[in-house]
Formats: C-alpha cells, sequence, structure tokens
C-alpha cells in the first residue's frame, strides 16, 4: 500500500512538473493559432505564467473557457486591476489575474476600455469579481453592466469624481472638518488659502 501511495506520488509530480508543461504550450499554440484572428492580440509566456489581451466582447467567454478548461481549471480570480492612460483614445486598462491551485498556473487576461465603454461583469463567472469590480467602478468610473450590486465602496456616498484617474486633482474638490459652533463634523468644498508660488530650490543662505 505504502508503495502504491509513493508511486501515485511520483506520477502526479511528473505529470504536474512535466507532461503539463507540454500540454500547456500545446494547448496556447491552438488558442493563439484558432482564435488570434477573432479576439486574441497578444499572448506572451513566461515560465508558468501566461499574459493575453482580448477584445472585449470576447472577455467573458475567455475567462469562462480558462476556468472550466481542463488543462487549466483556474478556479480563483485573484484580482483585477486598472490603469488610467488619459493620454491614449482607449483609456483604461483592465487586468484579471486568474490562478490554477491544480497545475500552479497565473494568467493575465487584459482589455482595453474606452472612456465611455461598458464592461461586462464576470461576477456571474467568478464571484470574488463582485466586490473587485465595485472597487474599479469607485475609484476610475468604469461602468460594469450586468452587475448584481455596483454601488462605491471605498468613498462615501455622494462622493464626487473617481479618485485614482490621472485627471483627478490631488486636493480633492471637499474636505471634511470639526465645526466649533455645530460642534460635529462638516463637508465643506476646499478652499486653499496660500496661493500658489514658483519655487526656484535656490538656497537663500549666502555663503562666501
Amino acid at each position: 500500500m505504502a508503495k502504491r501511495c509513493i508511486g501515485l506520488v511520483i506520477w502526479e509530480f511528473f505529470f504536474i512538473f512535466i507532461v503539463l508543461d507540454i500540454f500547456v504550450f500545446f494547448f496556447i499554440f491552438l488558442i493563439k493559432l484558432l482564435y488570434s484572428s477573432l479576439f486574441l492580440k497578444v499572448l506572451k509566456v513566461q515560465g508558468r505564467e501566461f499574459f493575453c489581451y482580448v477584445e472585449l466582447p470576447e472577455l467573458s467567454s475567455f475567462l469562462q473557457f480558462f476556468k472550466l478548461n481542463c488543462f487549466f481549471q483556474c478556479k480563483s480570480l485573484l484580482d483585477i486591476y486598472c490603469v488610467d492612460y488619459p493620454t491614449r483614445s482607449r483609456r483604461f486598462e483592465l487586468s484579471y489575474l486568474l490562478l490554477s491551485y491544480r497545475y500552479n498556473v497565473r494568467i493575465t487576461v487584459r482589455t482595453i476600455v474606452t472612456k465611455n465603454l461598458s464592461v461586462p461583469s464576470v461576477s456571474s463567472v467568478f464571484s470574488s469579481a463582485s466586490w473587485l469590480e465595485r472597487e474599479i467602478w469607485d475609484m476610475f468610473g468604469v461602468f460594469f453592466f450586468d452587475h448584481n450590486d455596483l454601488r462605491r465602496i471605498l468613498t462615501d456616498y455622494g462622493f464626487e469624481g473617481f479618485p485614482l484617474r490621472k485627471d483627478f486633482p490631488l486636493t480633492g474638490f471637499l474636505e471634511l472638518k470639526y465645526d466649533d459652533q455645530k460642534k460635529k463634523v462638516v463637508c465643506e468644498p476646499l478652499q486653499l488659502v496660500q496661493d500658489y508660488r514658483y519655487f526656484d530650490f535656490l538656497s537663500s543662505w549666502n555663503i562666501g
């Protein structure tokens, strides 16, 4: 019985670290060959990490493929992160980080979104996407349609603007302070008392 268990462990090790690599690269090659003309734009392989760009309409089906396909089994969506490029016509870049516990493979699926374009929610595919999409909506203003509860999650109710956009001012628009007369915390429009000054970064000390 012990020899049989040891044999199974050795076979499992052999399958994961040797045979799996052959199958994964073979299927990656097929995906790139069959679907590159449809929605797959770029595909990079670095060790056990895969990076690919997909068109927005095919995002949900592509993520579902990686989750259900027996050679990947990416059952976990670790994170969704967004980058803002204000100078681009397609301003936002979304990245979905998938993890396969079975095969120890990480897959990053990226897509590019314009400012006023909605993104299909993948909360029906990965339950962890619900809060992650709410965070991106709150910070960047990227709208996810078919989301079951798309509300702000980090900022306060009635907050104006999206803080992580590059064109959002560092000082913000409102300030919270304690009002001594009203004896409570009040929210007021931000007023900067000190005027903006230009600094020449030269020392005011005359040496020698």
